[in-house]
């Protein structure tokens, strides 16, 4: 047998000793992972969870209504006689003065009418002092003295009568506002009692929305609301409640709702007929103490959440209120600033051990 190669021999002390320093460092790789695993054993479990601090925070119910701009007061003045139209001095979008003559009537034959009463009056008083000079010579008797002061009366009645009827002839505006129809020209015939003009009040406009009965008691005068519109989309004003109407519509169950705009509204360009879109708030509750509704468990008649305090669940009796959204009110059970569980609570215990990994706000 030849003798051993020299190189050989060394590769060969080489490999055994790479070898053995692979085995010892497996061997305290292995006992390092079991002591690290026997280590965590002593360690506690906690469960990742969402949660959310409590504060005040605002579950009024809102709706959103819609209805059109009016006149607080709107005015359909009509003829106080029938008679031809003379003259008509206003035109639709007019603004007059409160006693405005309007339009005029041809009452050149009521003028007639009255001088002759007028003349008549005054006959009726000369025979009446003719009489009461007559009496106090005893000429005449005490029931001629009377006969003659009821016929000055009627005389004088006549010609109130004839003064009214010649006044009719000069249509005037019973308001300030705007003129916002006019139903007659100069020339036409008209009746007693036809609509000629239609006046507005322009510093008084309203909207009068139709409240379901489910949200009108829970609105009173005075309540706040919201008001934008259609032909002004920039403009957004607040309403008020000015009244809310005692009987609802027997067939839509719908109440009136008169809210009152500003006394600017009209400067700003806001006119009756114009589409208003309406937000208001019903069932008023701000400042209420609130938790995700996810979060309120049944056990059956009581109603409960967990509290986190020191990183362990406390299982808190609750008596919840309303529902809005995805929030429901807590009237007792809870205080400002407590952190409460913000998931269903159906698989937590009370006393586990949680970590929070999330916050609802």
């Amino acid at each position: 047998m030849s003798p051993a190669d020299p190189l050989s021999t060394v590769w060969r002390t080489c490999l055994l000793a790479l070898a053995c320093s692979l085995v010892l460092a497996c061997g305290a790789d292995g006992g390092g992972s079991e002591s690290e695993s026997g280590g965590n054993t002593n360690v506690p479990r906690s469960s990742p969870v969402a949660a959310v601090e409590l504060a005040p925070r605002d579950l009024s119910r809102q709706v959103e209504l819609v209805a059109t701009v009016r006149p607080r007061l709107a005015v359909r003045i009509p003829s106080r006689m029938t008679g031809n139209l003379e003259y008509v001095a206003v035109e639709e979008g007019d603004r007059v003065d409160v006693d405005a003559v309007l339009a005029r009537f041809d009452t050149a034959e009521l003028q007639a009418e009255l001088a002759r009463a007028r003349a008549q009056a005054r006959f009726a008083h000369m025979e009446l002092d003719n009489m009461q000079r007559l009496r106090a010579t005893n000429a005449v008797s005490r029931n001629e003295l009377e006969r003659a002061q009821v016929e000055l009366d009627v005389a004088e009645a006549e010609q109130r009568l004839w003064e009214t009827r010649v006044a009719f002839g000069h249509v005037r505006s019973p308001h300030s506002g705007v003129i916002t129809a006019k139903h007659v020209e100069p020339g036409e015939s008209v009746q007693a009692e036809d609509v000629m003009f239609e006046l507005a009040v322009m510093d008084r406009l309203v909207v009068r929305p139709l409240v379901s009965e489910r949200d009108v008691v829970h609105l009173a005068p005075g309540q706040d609301a919201r008001l934008r519109f259609d032909a002004l989309p920039e403009l957004e004003l607040a309403g008020r409640i000015a009244r809310v109407f005692p009987a609802a519509d027997p067939a839509s169950r719908l109440v009136p709702v008169e809210l009152s705009l500003p006394e600017s509204a009209a400067e700003q360009g806001v006119r009756p007929g114009f589409l208003t879109r309406i937000r208001m708030q019903v069932d008023r509750r701000p400042d209420v103490l609130a938790v995700p509704a996810a979060a309120v468990g049944e056990d059956g008649s009581e109603r409960y959440v967990y509290v986190i305090a020191d990183d362990h669940l406390e299982r808190r009796q609750v008596r919840p209120g309303v529902t809005r959204g995805q929030w429901t009110e807590i009237e007792e059970g809870l205080a400002a600033g407590e952190v409460v569980l913000a998931s269903n609570p159906i698989d937590m215990r009370a006393g586990e051990r949680v970590r929070i990994v999330g916050w609802r706000g």
